[in-house]
């Protein structure tokens, strides 16, 4: 079932801004709390040899609309799950409704790819601070060729949702708040993990 944008969005702005769930949403996070670590620990398992760091996971959950937080930061050991706003590709939404209606990998998409992605270093780019990424699977294997990355942009904000009911789109890449930006930086350290798909397709 889909999420109502109109029953969650007063409650959820000044939460959204803080990168965490609004109360409204407290019951939902603690009922997804346990599948977010399973993919997690999964996604580290699967990825073992290529992946050297797993004290943080990022999870991206696009089977979530734009208007909730849906990019986690996972700590699989203690247990613990942090969530902020992201953006998807326009490529992925091209009617913009908030939803992510395909991935492709594709260069020129200007979509979001699903996959896993081994975090790399930082640097200062167009959008500031900002992770490269290097894609670990067929599906988002082009993905350090696009130039996806992660990085703050003004089109994530509690303030976009007001306006307009969602966020806004990126060109593929990984668009944060700067709430979420920091939290990225801090905690997705090179040789990390980020993983991104639909998490609806794995079950409760």
């Amino acid at each position: 079932m889909r999420l109502d944008r109109r029953g969650f969005l007063r409650g959820t702005i000044a939460f959204a801004a803080a990168g965490v769930a609004a109360p409204s949403l407290a019951h939902a996070a603690q009922k997804d709390h346990p599948k977010l670590l399973a993919i997690a620990r999964a996604m580290l398992e699967r990825h073992a040899r290529q992946v050297k760091k797993s004290d943080i996971v990022g999870l991206a959950d696009f089977s979530a609309p734009s208007w909730l937080p849906r990019f986690h930061l996972v700590d699989p050991a203690a247990g613990t799950v942090a969530s902020h706003l992201t953006a998807h590709g326009r490529g992925s939404d091209p009617a913009h409704t908030g939803w992510l209606k395909s991935f492709s990998n594709e260069f020129g998409s200007n979509a979001t790819s699903e996959g896993a992605y081994l975090v790399g270093g930082q640097y200062d780019g167009k959008y500031g601070r900002a992770i490269r990424l290097a894609g670990l699977d067929p599906h988002n294997a082009n993905a350090e060729a696009r130039a996806i990355v992660i990085h703050q942009a003004w089109y994530e904000s509690a303030g976009m949702i007001e306006k307009y009911g969602k966020l806004g789109r990126s060109e593929g890449c990984f668009a944060l708040s700067e709430t979420g930006i920091q939290a990225a930086l801090t905690a997705l350290g090179p040789g990390r993990l980020l993983y991104a798909g639909k998490f609806d397709e794995f079950g409760s």
